[in-house]
């Protein structure tokens, strides 16, 4: 993760941050400062926790919305924000492991999503770039054909529109495509902001730079904050990403932390087509476009890789960057960042009941790359649990089912990755020195004998750290890409100076 590299001729950006976020200001919020008692206590400022405010909003149930940093910034705010049924070739791996009939259930879910979004853009008239797009599966290889073909099986086995073509509208050698119709992207902060503002019309409650820190238990549980308030609720709902809270569900164990990476460029219009694309081949591609002042934005990302691990992230920009430019005559980058996903043993969220013991705490965690659809559906499935409305996807995302294949296998060989990483990284050291460290250049260093982490920041301001991550004791790396300590066992983040950036981790790192 650590070694030195530069791009060179490129128009990459020096800083990371997502077009959605330069391009939309999100209303700001409070701190929370006193206690409080409401109906519903929600944490986590993203698609999840605002789609469930908004829908309980709308019920009369009075709602509070916590997030630890500002609305929409976590995954929610770094996403490509394609609103499709088509996750990657998933319906023919699906049936093998879950069978047919919940197989089904999966693609009818995402589409529900789907038609949630549309019907409230279309009812309510929300400006958000919403448009219905055609969404492509291709590949360029000879295994990614076989690989099609089973999913059109699947496909058709599951009653599933699609059709299989030869070509697509792209510059690349494609040897088969298969096409979902009637798909969907939008602009998720415009989107999300107008929901935003529904539930403050309905009396809900939002507070920003609130960090959640536990739940006690009971009747009417109560969510600890780290400012020292609480909120006391007949419901709780963790939709934190990772969750803050674990209520006996072990989540850490059963889930892994992916990075992927985004490309915003502005490209000739006449040159990039409708629709969205994704290859079924490693590397991993994806394609959409965002119309920008009558101007065509081109969204490429992919390289996916666990977090903490693999090479110099500026790599994978750099990779992108050749992609796009392999696509287009013209491609001049305007943004980049990347995002942070959770996956599930069988690739399903989990949402629901945060364990079998807790009748009023709810999670909605681990949508892979599909945080659109998934976390609108956990909006529409928790909201629905809390009503006691029955629901039909419920038993589907339950957190607490176990599927013997493939949750045996990926468990194990999950633990067995963690136990890896936290034995290399113990005998990772250096001889470099602190003082060593150049402005905005970050190294493993040895103080008094120990791993520790130097960053000098571009006032030369000296940043040092113990590598060691608070959450299970691994040792961190530096992403050069986003400028951060990563870890590689489950994925926490911390910022040079060793604050918290993203879980399961609660403290920061030890400043040396």
């Amino acid at each position: 993760m650590t070694d030195e590299y530069t791009l060179m001729d490129s128009t990459m950006p020096n800083q990371p941050e997502p077009y959605w976020r330069d391009s939309f200001d999100v209303e700001s919020f409070p701190i929370l400062e006193k206690d409080l008692h409401v109906d519903v206590v929600i944490v986590g400022g993203g698609i999840s926790g605002i789609t469930t405010a908004y829908r309980l909003s709308e019920e009369g149930i009075k709602v509070a919305l916590l997030e630890a940093n500002v609305l929409l910034n976590g995954t929610t705010g770094h996403t490509t924000a394609k609103i499709t049924a088509q996750h990657g070739a998933i319906y023919d791996e699906l049936i093998s492991h879950l069978g047919a009939e919940k197989a089904k259930l999966y693609y009818n879910a995402a589409t529900d999503a789907l038609n949630f979004i549309q019907n409230l853009v279309q009812e309510q008239n929300i400006d958000c770039d919403y448009t219905n797009e055609d969404a492509y599966l291709y590949t360029t290889t000879n295994t990614g054909v076989n690989k099609l073909q089973k999913e059109v099986e699947a496909y058709k086995q599951l009653g599933i529109a699609g059709e299989l073509v030869s070509s697509i509208p792209l510059n690349l050698p494609v040897k088969s495509a298969l096409v979902m119709k009637d798909q969907a992207q939008f602009h998720p902060l415009k989107y999300l902001s107008y929901l935003v503002g529904k539930i403050k019309e309905n009396g809900g409650l939002i507070f920003e730079h609130t960090v959640c820190e536990d739940v006690k238990e009971g009747s009417q549980p109560t969510v600890l904050t780290k400012g020292g308030p609480k909120v006391t609720a007949n419901s709780v709902v963790v939709a934190s990403h990772f969750p803050f809270y674990d209520g006996g569900g072990l989540y850490f164990s059963r889930m892994y932390v992916e990075r992927s990476y985004i490309l915003a460029a502005k490209v000739p219009k006449d040159e990039c087509p409708d629709g969205m694309y994704l290859n079924v081949d490693s590397p991993s591609r994806s394609l959409r476009y965002t119309m920008r002042d009558g101007e065509k934005l081109a969204l490429i990302g992919g390289e996916e890789h666990k977090t903490g691990q693999g090479i110099n992230t500026k790599y994978h920009y750099d990779a992108l960057e050749q992609y796009g430019m392999e696509l287009f005559s013209d491609f001049n980058i305007e943004y980049r960042w990347s995002a942070q996903d959770m996956v599930t043993l069988d690739k399903v969220p989990y949402i629901g009941k945060i364990s079998r013991i807790h009748a009023n705490v709810f999670v909605a965690t681990g949508y892979r790359k599909w945080g659109m659809t998934n976390g609108t559906m956990a909006g529409l499935l928790l909201s629905d649990l809390i009503l006691k409305r029955e629901n039909r996807y419920e038993s589907l995302y339950r957190p607490s089912r176990f599927i013997a294949d493939p949750s045996i296998k990926h468990f194990i060989t999950q633990n067995a990755d963690v136990a890896k990483q936290l034995l290399k990284g113990k005998f990772d050291k250096s001889e470099k020195h602190p003082d060593d460290v150049q402005k905005e250049e970050a190294a493993v260093v040895t103080v008094n004998g120990k791993r520790a982490g130097a960053y000098r920041d571009a006032e030369g301001e000296l940043h040092v750290v113990d590598t060691t991550c608070t959450h299970m004791g691994c040792e961190v790396h530096w992403n050069d890409g986003e400028r951060s300590w990563d870890c590689p066992c489950h994925g926490s983040r911390y910022s040079p100076s060793g604050d918290v950036l993203e879980g399961p981790a609660k403290k920061p790192l030890k400043r040396l």
